[in-house]
């Protein structure tokens, strides 16, 4: 049957153009629908992640290559991922050159711009932990996500924590919110730039925070003290509340300041990802 795997250093140039669905040609080694089975580990649910994007896998070469396990590309992709698969080869690796349709149901979804991976997952870093790395005394911004869960609004939450410097994203003790192929992608990159940590109890993550010199900030829809003239500390802890109910009240109540962004009462307000963006800046721009 063969190694449908390449071990062979990746072609030169002289590929041929894109090809859009190209007709597929019979493979005498396997049934192309067994291969799509074979090709998904048994464990790769609880071990490993199936990440697509360009930006995203070239983000996982970049910082952590040894956490590639496969990758599967169209033969247009080659030369934007050269060493990436030189890597591959050196390091015994499996790369194949796919068909668009197989990427399609690899990623299951159209969006994977011509290349999936698997890696392995990384888990969030303990608060004890994750406080410990931080410079003393430096200015810092990390995001609490209450309740957060829309695995694209989680991605462009990223991309604006890696543009903006955060120090973490935060996640609640029983959150069930996790990177995912999808939140990669649309992070371009930005999920390996930002820590994901884990809090315990509420009120003892809020304690070590404060601790550590951090104010918690509370964003809300209406009601709160308008962000643009608000003094905003050099270490501060947005507490971001979930897309369509908001953070929990009682949380609210808890922090330190209460911020909402003015607008023009157009629309009832901006969504998650969109918010995130906007309190990041106005932190930034005061440092």
């Amino acid at each position: 049957m063969g190694n449908p795997w390449n071990t062979r250093p990746p072609r030169g140039s002289g590929n041929p153009p894109d090809r859009r669905r190209p007709p597929r040609a019979p493979d005498e080694r396997a049934p192309r629908r067994e291969a799509s089975r074979e090709e998904r580990p048994a464990g790769a649910s609880r071990t490993e992640l199936r990440m697509y994007g360009l930006n995203a896998v070239h983000a996982v070469f970049a910082r952590r290559p040894d956490a590639i396990r496969k990758v599967y590309l169209l033969e247009s992709r080659i030369p934007a991922l050269k060493p990436l698969l030189a890597w591959c080869v050196k390091q015994r690796v499996g790369y194949r050159v796919v068909e668009e349709a197989d990427l399609d149901r690899l990623a299951a979804s159209t969006h994977h711009e011509g290349v999936v991976a698997d890696v392995v997952k990384t888990e969030p870093l303990p608060m004890g932990d994750w406080l410990r790395t931080l410079p003393e005394g430096q200015p810092a911004a990390a995001l609490w996500l209450d309740g957060v869960g829309n695995p694209h609004n989680f991605g462009a939450i990223l991309r604006s924590a890696a543009h903006f410097g955060v120090a973490g994203i935060l996640l609640p003790r029983d959150s069930t919110l996790a990177l995912s192929g999808a939140a990669a992608r649309v992070a371009e990159g930005g999920a390996e730039q930002v820590p994901l940590v884990r809090m315990g109890q509420t009120d003892n993550a809020a304690a070590q925070l404060r601790n550590a010199g951090f104010s918690l900030a509370a964003t809300l829809v209406r009601g709160g003290d308008d962000l643009f003239a608000a003094t905003l500390p050099q270490r501060l802890v947005y507490v971001m509340g979930a897309e369509g109910e908001g953070m929990d009240a009682r949380l609210a109540e808890a922090c330190d300041l209460r911020l909402s962004i003015p607008g023009s009462g157009a629309v009832e307000s901006l969504n998650v990802a969109a918010a995130t963006a906007v309190f990041l800046a106005q932190w930034a721009q005061r440092l």
